[in-house]
């Protein structure tokens, strides 16, 4: 900020009155952009599962046909991004991470269609991975050109560019206020006036959109959750614990299986990016072919936990598959995001856990509620242990869910599914994807790759 902006409060205000009117520009395009990439996404996996349906009517060889299908899908991504854009690999919140922080220059506008149609082949694939990344990249490269076209300064380029993430994550998920604290948590990790004006700005007018073209139903339709009692407090703070210690070991999957295939495959080479890509989605090819359901992004899985579908030892298996699906489907080096998978992997864990304290402590019943509600308490417990922004995963579970009612659970899991990492010392995972990126590929050993 130079001295004539110091001394002179009306050239400020006019500023900031310029800022909040780019910002809402940026949520109105982010939010169009969005809804579209998402229609996109749900015709993709109609496709896909009505493409299995087809393959299963006819012979046995028709696993072929399904497994080339994904693999092709999936490899066409990887070219895509490793051609054109190799910025738009992974959920792309490292990349505008280190945008924000100097690290690297802003995307260019050809990020946009990369990710988007490679976003569809993979997620359409198969593999799993979440909208938001996408959004959330696409996002903050629609701030940075219209900030560019409205003459902004650098300060507020960088403003908007986060504004426009949190657009992103806003969009992705039917949570505005999500969207703009994920700014401030965990893109700027400061709260000021021109961010906040930004970033509420942004959100608004994307949710505004997307509620328009998509509707303003909660992304999971969770039965109304009585407030649990003080006694289950104790529950939710084993519960969190349990998901810290998950996190941890999901964060540590993620770096160990992105050093594997980076051992395995030059990550700058095209054709071992296409590679690499196209033998990721020939395994999620055959996931889809014995198991439809769970392949993909994961939110029939999640609404399933919520609603308390499904045996123990079943959501353990799926658990299990999806736990070790999920980093290995981020190793592709397609677009696709995170959180998505992870809210998955909470609700799981919560009804596993439920199921369990209700078999084992019959009398907790009355004052717990049902299932849902540790379903409900594990998806944000289980985003805080490996995102590490309690906040923002507590606001985004409370807007998608509508459960109000349970902010103290999620209050109390959340703080133990925080502290355990921190106390194994593993980062918050978009810190070690950023340490990582920066520092170059890394073989499995930790060495790095010549």
């Amino acid at each position: 900020m130079n001295n004539n902006e110091v001394t002179h409060p009306d050239d400020e205000r006019a500023g900031l009155g310029a800022l909040a009117a780019a910002s809402v520009v940026v949520g109105a395009a982010t939010g169009t952009i969005g809804v579209l990439f998402r229609f996109a996404l749900e015709r993709a996996d109609a496709w896909r599962n009505a493409f299995v349906a087809w393959a299963h009517a006819g012979h046995d060889i028709a696993v072929v046909l399904v497994v080339l299908a994904a693999a092709a899908a999936a490899g066409l991504a990887g070219w895509l991004v490793a051609r054109f854009a190799p910025m738009a690999s992974g959920s792309g919140i490292p990349h505008v991470e280190a945008v924000l922080h100097g690290r690297l220059p802003p995307a260019p506008l050809v990020l946009i269609p990369i990710k988007f149609v490679g976003g569809v082949l993979a997620i359409g694939a198969g593999l799993a991975l979440g909208r938001e990344g996408p959004t959330v990249q696409m996002g903050a490269s629609i701030a940075h050109a219209i900030g560019t076209m409205f003459r902004r300064n650098a300060v507020d380029c960088r403003v908007l560019l986060a504004a426009g993430a949190g657009a992103g994550l806003a969009t992705a998920f039917n949570a505005p206020i999500a969207g703009a604290v994920f700014v401030l948590e965990e893109l700027m990790r400061r709260f000021d006036t021109r961010t906040a004006v930004a970033a509420l700005g942004a959100s608004a007018s994307a949710i505004a959109m997307a509620r328009l073209l998509h509707g303003d139903l909660p992304d999971f339709h969770v039965p109304a959750q009585p407030f649990p009692g003080f006694e289950m407090a104790g529950a939710h703070l084993v519960l969190g614990a349990l998901l810290g210690l998950l996190g941890a070991a999901y964060c540590r999957l993620i770096l160990w299986t992105l050093d594997i295939a980076d051992s395995l495959a030059r990550p700058e080479s095209v054709k071992h990016a296409t590679v690499r890509a196209a033998a990721v989605g020939a395994a999620v090819g055959l996931i889809a072919w014995f198991a439809p359901d769970l392949a993909g992004g994961g939110d029939a899985l999640t609404e399933r936990a919520l609603l308390g579908a499904g045996t123990v030892a079943g959501v353990i298996a799926m658990f299990a598959l999806r736990f070790v699906m999920g980093p290995v489907s981020y190793a592709a080096g397609a677009p696709g995001g995170i959180f998505a998978p992870m809210l998955v992997l909470g609700a799981q864990t919560g009804l596993v856990f439920g199921r369990v304290c209700f078999d084992w402590f019959p009398g907790m019943a009355p004052a717990a509620g049902d299932t849902s509600t540790f379903a409900v308490v594990g998806m944000a417990a289980f985003f805080v242990a490996v995102v590490r922004a309690p906040v923002t995963g507590i606001v985004l579970v409370t807007e998608m869910t509508a459960s109000f009612s349970l902010l103290l659970p999620m209050l109390i899991a959340c703080f133990t599914a925080m502290i355990v990492p921190m106390l194994l010392r593993v980062p918050p995972i978009y810190d070690s994807l950023g340490e990582r990126a920066a520092r170059g590929p890394r073989s499995a050993s930790g060495d790095p790759l010549r």
